[in-house]
């Protein structure tokens, strides 16, 4: 169980830093968009496109590393109350939720991701294909998921030894 939840949290510690290389690299494009807009009255062509897929790619890869950290926003005053065995059991009920619902939406990515492989949809700018960066997006959910199911186990284990 361990030597599973450290591959885990390795492999979403990887995600989120390329979630940052991209990041970084929408700055560098909008500050260089902007530069040459003012100094040569020209700009990147399909900026906005780039900074889009960009953008969606980023908070897809970044969602899983945030989910380990526990950087999500929760809210445990009910729940805080309770004894231990019964948190444990609603944690059980939250993450089986959760993984369910990024489950699907992880599948239901992959399948938009490759439907729009087979019909070769491009953005109207720069002719750039859609298809890698759903497909970022899809791979970072399932990471996700893979987080919510250690999760998942590590409550199961508290439930049922209360530990």
């Amino acid at each position: 169980m361990r030597q599973f939840s450290g591959i885990i949290t390795e492999i979403s510690r990887i995600l989120d830093r390329i979630a940052g290389f991209f990041m970084v690299a929408i700055m560098v494009l909008v500050v260089t968009n902007v530069l040459l807009r003012s100094i040569f009255k020209t700009t990147i062509l399909g900026t906005y496109e780039y900074v889009g897929f960009l953008t969606a790619a980023m908070i897809g890869l970044a969602l899983a590393y945030c989910a380990v950290q526990n950087g999500h926003i929760a809210v445990g005053l009910v729940v805080d109350r309770f004894k231990m065995k019964t948190q444990a059991c609603i944690d059980i009920v939250v993450n089986v939720t959760a993984i369910s619902f990024w489950g699907l939406a992880a599948w239901y990515m992959a399948k938009y991701a490759n439907s729009m492989t087979v019909s070769g949809v491009v953005s109207p700018t720069t002719q750039a294909p859609f298809y890698p960066f759903v497909y970022l997006v899809a791979t970072g959910l399932l990471v996700l998921c893979l987080v919510l199911l250690v999760r998942f186990l590590e409550s199961v284990k508290k439930a049922a030894f209360g530990r």
